[in-house]
């Protein structure tokens, strides 16, 4: 049974930073490509960052460029999202996806509020 668990969201005040992870379990890790994407309530879910399977490269949403951070741990099964100099309009749930397997998780929420 394949699972993806997101964790690490909560509330953080603006300028602050956040680290998200997803556990992967049930195929194999190093296959895939990994995803993070984000939606507002109503609104249509979007593409965060992007890794691929060996990790060598990544790619950004235009308005996280800089500021995020996508990696993996193929020894752990897991995908990170390092999210610093965070905007209240980062206020969203956070997805992982996998890549090719179409698998998501449930979400983390991350709300940016003072």
């Amino acid at each position: 049974q394949v699972q993806i668990v997101e964790s690490g969201g909560g509330l953080v005040q603006p300028g602050g930073s956040r680290r998200l992870s997803c556990v992967v379990s049930g195929i194999e890790f190093t296959w895939y490509g990994m995803s993070w994407y984000r939606q507002v309530a109503g609104k249509e879910r979007e593409i965060v960052a992007w890794i691929s399977r060996d990790g060598d490269s990544t790619n950004y949403a235009d308005d996280v460029k800089g500021r995020f951070t996508i990696s993996r741990s193929d020894f752990n099964n897991s995908v990170y999202l390092q999210m610093n100099e965070l905007r209240p309009e980062d206020t969203a749930r956070y997805f992982c996806y996998t890549i090719g397997a179409d698998y998501w998780g449930e979400g983390t929420p991350v709300t940016v509020s003072s």
